[in-house]
């Protein structure tokens, strides 16, 4: 009796016990939840915005806290309050969150792990300042839906972040946003294995590489990878085209190359399509134009051919190649059929930049030839590492008399329809990788097809009369007058390939992709013509400060033949023998007799050439007292409206302007054909050679004070032409092969065959685009538009290849160093990376280092992305002459620059100038408020007529 009351009892008890915990349980929440929470309370830097009590175990009751039926904490709703402060790292341990709302604050510190949260089902971080996110942090959401961790700088000591492989165990998410948040690398695959994701937003971080192929067929709705840091995204965009639920495509600001698909036209569901600022290429498809979009950006690509008729409600296709600017205007039949071409090798860049406008025959199309009537009738691209298949499109060029196309990666088959070009006499297709049959030519043309491996016995030799191009003979290179800058074709030449587009180009985008909008624009657009110097040329023009400022010059002999040594300034000079007549013109402007200029090359003989450049041949000449001229003749074969604006150009330009370093003309000769301009001959030649081929060309690598001295040279040059000439003048070429040295390594800027007549105060100059890719600063390359300040991002990059030693350009470079000027912008400010960049044959200790640091900066200011954040030369100037001063180097004569404290007032500076070098430097102007020596000899004119409206 006593055992059954004692265990009824005991039931009873264990009865109101239960029932206790039942009714504590739903009249409070779990103490250890409130702890949490007040601990994340008590860490802010503000805690009085969260107005929960300091005692009290039940958070269901406070502000901005949430509980479900079991009064467990499950949502945090706390978005926009301002808070800042960290995240308790142990937030993950309530258990029962779904939803947390912490966006828009300026919480910081590290995100802390929300590894476990199976019920979570919304995570809304987004606009803080978390600076770092745990690996596990997706661990265990399997029924997330909604993640947004936008604007946040996560894992920046670390280089970024890859989104977890976790992620994808989390298949209920359907949307997906982290813009600006710090990923980093591919994107990963496992993204079009995810069926739920319909929104996908990962715009402004640093990914790289391709599109993943999983993503073919992928149902997202929304997919934003626009403005991606660096190089962004590469490859095609095709698989894109297979997302038939998309409704906004956003992939602005990347370096996607390729054609748009024309499968594009399922996409019936898409309103907006921002591809600007790419490197698309070719026509617009049909299907495109036809598709009614709210937005559509094609902006700042190389799409080709006619403008279609867009149906998009907004449409923008500004700075593309397109053929003329009237939408619905078609494109003269031969451009369609050289596109048709282009198309067929892929659009390589080295062509892409050069064919444009509507006319094949206006003279910058590079590697083809017209006759008379404008008519195409040669296409010469041997060795223009081409690749891809010949397309039909040629055959509608019936004109054509010569298509040469050896040493290149063709394959496939020639089209059977090129047997219908009746005009054709040369057809060199040798060493691609053509396959049989070859079309039977009616005319009886047997097209050079030696070295293509899938063809046995075929033919080895030429046409009798026909140059083969394979051996070299009648083989054209590129030249810088069809827009490959003399550059790049010396340092490619001898792995024969073509640039490649970077930009973006630098463009640009964000930060450091800014660099990349002439990523795009290189990607983009390279020197549209223009002759320009061989890197080999070495010219050394008179110096204008010389008191002996007399223009000698050699002249036939009248009587016998013989050369003489005629001195002569102003406007008119005897010769010293008192035999014959001199031609003198004003100085600067000497007009000589082509028969002393073959007197004095030995009628141009082979031995005397010292280079070749898109102009045409360079020679030495001599004269009989042993003084040495460089003599730059224009070959027949380029002689085209462009190319005597330059030579003019170069003329009108040089007679105007006198600096110590800036190139002067000696002289020049227009008699028939013949259009030849002289300078003094300079014996070490261009920059270019000693930065670059110092190795090859067997030369003592440049020092460190040597290249300092350089650099202020040729600012001081820059300034002169920029600011204290009579008028400002535009450069537009400013690089390496034009930067030439005298035996002392004194600089002069050279080539002025493209200088523009600068607009007055800031405005700009819209005109064709010239110069060489590299150098290009980003709105010149993208808009046309160029003041000075172009010529300031130029001197940034030459600042930049004398730091490192390495090429403006460079495809066989890493591919994210081989466009310098953004590559160098990442790493100018990084110490050790800095250091790691130096050029390896200079000998970089502290001290040094602490100049090139500033040399560094000075580069990076100079190459800022708005013209209008840029200095102008004159600060360069400022910057650059203490450190020449401080590196003077007394033991090295050969080095020393000049003897002259930069630090006095103007005045003491020329006078300690004439001390050191003898000079009468009285026609300057002494005023101490100029920023540096203007040296404009008096008496030259206030005018400046442009050539041809250059």
């Amino acid at each position: 009796m006593l055992s059954t009351l004692t265990l009824t009892l005991t039931l009873t008890l264990k009865t109101i016990l239960c029932l206790l915990g039942l009714l504590f349980s739903l009249g409070a929440g779990d103490p250890s939840e409130a702890k949490i929470l007040r601990q994340f309370r008590n860490g802010l830097d503000n805690p009085e915005l969260l107005p929960w009590p300091e005692k009290g175990e039940d958070p269901c009751g406070w502000k901005y806290i949430l509980c479900d039926s079991n009064k467990r904490v499950n949502q945090i709703q706390a978005k926009n309050l301002n808070l800042s402060g960290p995240v308790p790292q142990n937030l993950n341990q309530l258990s029962e969150l779904f939803n947390v709302g912490l966006q828009k604050n300026r919480l910081s510190g590290p995100l802390p792990s929300f590894r476990g949260l199976s019920n979570l089902k919304y995570a809304f971080l987004d606009n803080n300042n978390f600076d770092s996110i745990p690996s596990d942090f997706f661990d265990g959401l399997l029924t997330l839906e909604v993640v947004a961790l936008d604007h946040n700088n996560l894992n920046a000591t670390t280089g970024g972040w890859h989104l977890p492989q976790t992620l994808q165990a989390s298949t209920q998410l359907t949307n997906f946003s982290c813009m600006a948040c710090n990923l980093a690398g591919p994107l990963p695959d496992f993204l079009g294995t995810m069926n739920s994701l319909s929104f996908l937003k990962l715009s402004d971080n640093n990914f790289t590489g391709q599109i993943p192929n999983t993503l073919n067929n992928s149902a997202l709705q929304l997919l934003w990878l626009n403005n991606q840091q660096g190089q962004g995204l590469t490859g095609t965009i095709h698989v894109l085209a297979s997302m038939l639920s998309l409704t906004s495509l956003w992939l602005h600001g990347n370096s996607f190359s390729g054609t748009i698909p024309d499968n594009i036209r399922g996409l019936t569901s898409l309103k907006e399509l921002d591809l600007n600022g790419n490197n698309l290429v070719g026509f617009v498809p049909q299907a495109l134009s036809d598709m009614k979009l709210d937005i559509l950006d094609l902006n700042n690509n190389h799409f080709m051919g006619p403008i279609p008729l867009f149906k998009a409600a907004k449409v923008s296709y500004d700075f593309n190649d397109f053929c003329l600017p009237k939408p619905g205007a078609p494109c003269a039949f031969e451009v369609l059929a050289l596109l048709g071409f282009l198309h067929g090798l892929n659009y390589p860049q080295l062509l892409l930049d050069s064919w444009t406008g509507n006319d094949p025959c206006g003279g910058h199309w590079l590697g083809i030839k017209c006759n008379l009537d404008g008519k195409v009738t040669i296409i010469n691209l041997p060795n223009f590492n081409l690749s891809g298949s010949l397309s039909p499109s040629v055959a509608n060029l019936g004109s054509l008399t010569e298509i040469r196309l050896g040493r290149n990666n063709i394959t496939g088959v020639m089209p059977a329809n090129w047997s219908s070009l009746t005009s054709l006499k040369m057809l060199d297709l040798s060493e691609n990788n053509i396959s049989p049959p070859l079309p039977d030519f009616k005319t009886g043309l047997k097209p050079i097809i030696v070295g293509n491996p899938l063809f046995i016995g075929g033919p080895k030799t030429t046409p009798s009369g026909i140059n083969n191009p394979s051996t070299g003979s009648g083989n054209v290179e590129p030249t810088s007058s069809n827009s490959i800058s003399s550059d790049s074709r010396e340092t490619k030449k001898s792995k024969r390939k073509g640039l490649v587009s970077i930009v973006a180009p630098i463009a640009a985008a964000a930060a450091a992709a800014f660099l990349l909008i002439p990523l795009y624009a290189y990607c983009f657009r390279r020197r549209k013509g223009g002759f320009q110097a061989p890197t080999s040329l070495v010219i050394h023009p008179r110096d204008p400060s010389d008191s002996d400022s007399a223009v000698k010059i050699a002249v036939a002999n009248n009587t016998n033949g013989s050369i003489s040594t005629l001195t002569g300034s102003g406007s008119g000079s005897r010769n010293s023998s008192g035999v014959g007549e001199s031609h003198l013109i004003e100085a600067g402007n000497l007009r000589i007799s082509v028969q002393v200029l073959r007197n004095v090359t030995k009628n141009f003989a082979p031995e005397n050439e010292l280079g070749r450049g898109g102009f045409g041949v360079v020679y030495k000449g001599e004269l009989d007292d042993g003084t040495k001229i460089a003599v730059k003749r224009m070959e027949a074969a380029v002689i085209t409206s462009k190319a005597l604006d330059e030579f003019q150009a170069e003329i009108a330009v040089l007679s105007k302007v006198r600096h110590r370093h800036l190139v002067s003309l000696l002289g020049y000769s227009i008699e028939g054909n013949e259009r030849i301009l002289v300078y003094e001959y300079m014996p070490q030649g261009a920059l270019s050679k000693h930065l670059f081929h110092w190795k090859n060309l067997q030369l003592e690598p440049l020092s460190w004070k040597r290249r300092l001295n350089i650099a202020l040279d040729v600012a001081r040059g820059m300034e002169y032409l920029h600011t204290l000439a009579h008028q400002s003048f535009i450069h537009r070429d400013l690089k390496p092969s034009n930067i030439l040295l005298a035996d002392d390594f004194r600089a002069k800027v050279s080539d002025f065959g493209l200088v523009k007549l600068a607009p007055e105060g800031e405005k700009s100059v819209v005109t064709t685009l010239a110069g060489t890719f590299g150098y290009l600063a980003p709105e010149y390359a993208v808009t046309g538009k160029i003041t000075t300040k172009a010529d300031v991002f130029s001197f940034g990059v030459v600042l930049m290849e004398l730091l490192t030693g390495l090429m403006a350009l460079d495809e066989d470079r890493p591919e994210e160093s081989q466009y310098l000027a953004a590559w160098f912008w990442h790493i100018k400010s990084d110490k050790k990376k800095l250091m790691a960049a130096i050029d390896r044959v200079l000998d970089v200790k502290e001290e040094t280092f602490e100049s090139i640091s500033i040399i560094a900066e000075l580069a990076g200011h100079c190459t800022a992305r708005e013209p209008s954040q840029r200095p102008d030369m004159g600060h360069a100037v400022n910057v650059l002459a203490p450190l020449v001063e401080k590196w003077k180097p007394f033991d090295d004569e050969t080095e020393e620059y000049s003897g002259i404290d930069y630090s006095l007032p103007l005045n003491q500076m020329v006078k300690g100038w004439q001390e050191a070098e003898g000079k009468d430097l009285s026609y300057m102007d002494l005023d101490d408020s100029k920023s540096s020596i203007p040296a404009r000899p008096t008496g030259f004119a206030d005018s400046f007529t442009s050539v041809d409206g250059r």
